[in-house]
């Protein structure tokens, strides 16, 4: 990936993020720096029409796993988003031994395309003991929201549970 090439990447993303009423999280700078630092670790699949890049996913991998990131384009494409960031992602982790898929966070439509969502955390410190006590008050709440979700995201996931087994 050369400066113009991650110009246009870039754009992408960052016109994606603004559309859903965000700021993009990083520069085009950022994306080229990783790139140049881990070049191994970056992985950047395009969709092209026209000899235009109409789309592209970024995706960061280990020797075992392939985390999927960030994704845009400069228009709607009926299942762009889902051939660029997944099915294109999962033939990847065939073709090169991957044991393990991770293709970001958010998103029910992930289920369907066999991608069940699994808990994670974060540790932080907070100086001030009242605003620490309302993250807590927060947390707690959000927590058992996440259970329920997860509950209910289950009973439609594709695979068996362990309980389900003989």
């Amino acid at each position: 990936m050369d400066t113009e090439s991650w110009s246009r990447v870039y754009s992408l993303i960052a016109r994606t993020f603004m559309l859903r009423g965000s700021l993009p999280y990083f520069n085009q700078a950022f994306f080229e720096g990783l790139s140049d630092r881990l070049p191994d670790n970056v992985l950047v699949i395009t969709a092209e029409q026209a000899d235009l890049t109409i789309a592209a996913a970024v995706f960061y991998e280990s020797d075992t796993t392939l985390y999927g990131r960030y994704w845009g384009s400069d228009g709607h494409y009926d299942a762009l988003h889902f051939e660029t960031c997944y099915y294109q992602g999962i033939d990847y982790c065939i073709e090169t031994g991957k044991q393990c898929f991770e293709p970001g966070t958010q998103g029910e439509h992930k289920v369907a395309r066999g991608f069940v969502p699994v808990t994670t955390w974060s540790a932080h410190w907070l100086a001030h003991p009242e605003f620490a006590s309302a993250i807590e008050r927060y947390l707690d709440e959000e927590g058992r929201h996440v259970e329920r979700y997860m509950d209910a995201i289950d009973t439609r996931t594709p695979y068996k549970s362990g309980e389900d087994s003989p």
